[in-house]
Parts: C-alpha cells; sequence; structure tokens
C-alpha cells in the first residue's frame, strides 16, 4: 500500500501538498545516506522495477537506475529501439509481458501525452511518469523544489521565474503545479511563439521581458528550446533568442540583486545560458542532478508502501 495519496506518480497535479512534503522528508533521510561511506540501503530488496523508455534519455535514466540500486531494488532495462515495439507490439501488450515476469513497479517514459496515465487504468503495478510527450515530468519538478528549498528554505511567498520553451516543455508544467502548491508565485517568459495561449488559466503570470522577469525572480529555471518537438520554425534563429532570452553574465552582474540560477538539463550552452552563468556560484545545476537521486528514492520508497 503506497504512503502516498496516490497508487502511481502520474503526475504533480494529482498528489497533495502533504505528498510532497512527505517526499522531501523522506529525501532528507535518503540524502544524509548517500554522503555516507555506504551508500546502499535494504529498503527495496525483493522488488522488481522495469525502467521502461520509448524516448531517449541520459539524467533520467541514470538517476533513476542509481536510486533503484541504491535502495536495493532488483532492476529491468527497456529499450524501445531494440525490443518489439518496433515490430509493432503496443504499450499495454509490451508492458503486460514485462508484468506476466512479475514486475513490481515501473518507470515509463513515452513521447506520448498522457500515456503514463492510460497505463494505469490498465495495469495493477506502481507507474512513475518519467516524462510523456509535452505533459508532465513530475519527479523533475519535485527535485527542482527540492533543491529550492534546500537553498532559500520555505518556498512560501517566493517568486519563480520559468524561462525558454514553455510551450514543448514537460518541465514547465509540472513545475508550476508544485511551486503553486509549496505556495510560490510563478512567472513564465520567453517569445509569445513559445508560451501557450491561455496559460495565464493556470494561476501564472507571463512577460516577454527577460530583464524585467530576472529583477521580479528570487530563482530562474532556464529551459532549453526543444528544436526535436518543434513543427515549425518558432523563432528567427538560435543566435537571435539568445540576444533576447539567453541569460550571460554581463546581465546577471546588472542585477540589483543575486538570484539563484537552475536547469532541467540538457544545457545549450551559449543559448539559453552562457558557461560563465551555468558554472557561477549562483547556480545550483549540479546540485539539482545530486538531488535527483535522493527524490527518486524517496517516490519509490513511498510508493513500494514498505515504509
Amino acid at each position: 500500500m503506497s504512503a502516498l495519496s496516490q497508487q502511481h506518480l502520474i503526475g504533480i497535479k494529482y498528489i497533495t501538498e502533504e505528498d510532497i512534503q512527505s517526499i522531501f522528508k523522506t529525501a532528507d533521510r535518503f540524502k544524509d545516506i548517500l554522503q555516507q561511506q555506504v551508500k546502499k540501503v535494504p529498503s527495496l530488496r525483493d522488488i522488481t522495477i522495469a525502467n521502461i523508455f520509448f524516448e531517449n534519455s541520459t539524467r533520467t535514466r541514470i538517476s533513476f537506475e542509481l536510486a533503484q540500486k541504491r535502495l536495493s531494488a532488483d532492476i529491468i532495462n527497456f529499450s524501445a529501439s531494440s525490443s518489439s515495439t518496433s515490430k509493432g507490439e503496443t504499450l499495454i501488450d509490451t508492458v503486460n509481458n514485462i508484468l506476466a515476469m512479475k514486475v513490481d513497479m515501473i518507470v515509463m517514459r513515452h513521447s506520448s501525452p498522457g500515456a503514463a496515465q492510460f497505463l494505469s487504468k490498465h495495469i495493477k503495478a506502481n507507474i512513475i511518469n518519467a516524462g510523456d510527450g509535452t505533459h508532465e515530468h513530475p519527479t523533475q519538478a519535485l527535485l527542482d523544489a527540492y533543491s529550492i528549498r534546500e537553498k532559500h528554505g520555505d518556498l512560501k511567498g517566493m517568486n519563480i521565474a520559468i524561462v525558454g520553451d514553455i510551450t514543448h516543455s514537460r518541465v514547465a508544467l509540472s513545475n508550476i503545479f508544485c511551486l503553486q502548491k509549496l505556495g510560490a508565485k510563478v512567472r513564465l517568459c520567453g517569445p509569445p511563439t513559445l508560451i501557450p495561449k491561455y496559460i495565464e488559466e493556470l494561476g501564472v503570470e507571463v512577460s516577454y521581458n527577460l530583464r524585467e522577469t530576472l529583477e521580479w525572480c528570487d530563482v530562474a529555471n532556464m529551459l532549453r528550446i526543444q528544436l526535436e518537438r518543434a513543427s515549425v520554425k518558432n523563432f528567427p534563429s538560435l543566435r537571435e533568442y539568445s540576444l533576447f532570452y539567453g541569460l550571460d553574465r554581463e546581465l546577471l552582474d546588472s542585477l540589483s540583486k543575486k538570484i539563484t540560477i537552475m536547469h532541467p538539463g540538457p544545457i545549450n550552452r551559449g543559448v539559453e545560458i552562457t558557461s560563465d552563468v551555468a558554472d557561477s556560484d549562483q547556480s545550483i545545476i549540479l546540485q539539482q542532478v545530486e538531488n535527483g537521486v535522493a527524490i527518486r528514492m524517496a517516490v519509490m520508497y513511498l510508493l513500494s508502501g514498505k515504509n
């Protein structure tokens, strides 16, 4: 029985603030363990987890695998490119075949929005959404909020800016839901062609002026341009995008206060942020990667109901 209010982690939209705080407190304990010489705990011994990735991933996949190994779980890795899905097998058939091997939990990334939700209606195993198209990426939002909490304390009343390609970003949507549940104010900034219509209805502010947004915020989360998802050209060139919406050291130093810089990765250096910003003391990008393991350990542990 899951210790969270939901059996699955499909999206931040479906979990409560209490769930988020419970994940954070559990992640605190796991982060302490990860600093020790022996980093492994037997918390998920005898639990089998399948990592099913229908889309490419580096950080998320490695982070989940490392979290599973630290929890002593048994792991099955599944890559769509080398599987029977390339022969026409459906998603449900693929997953049912894996479940027939007695798998307890599934971590899935898929290019179709709603794939994890669809699957959760048809199978009994716990499902963790590792990103479904342009919809949600819940563990990324949790580790982002956890990293802000680690740096600044309580998020209530903080001003958080999300800058860049909002339209094609699953990170943006999950972050909006997560930050709002924790009491932060959210502003989106980017070219009009990369900000969805009616997004204000989610209770966020929208700005097209980067400097004004950076002056307003305490934390700026800089998203990459997802050229692989765009079916039309949304701006003239990457050079023009970086002139208007790229963050360099000169702009960062000219602000009236020090702000925290985040990025979910992978970084297009010189486009959304320059190297001297990404590697500066105001950046917590590597802390986000480190916190990702503790957050994913916490999510899997709480969903397994072994606590």
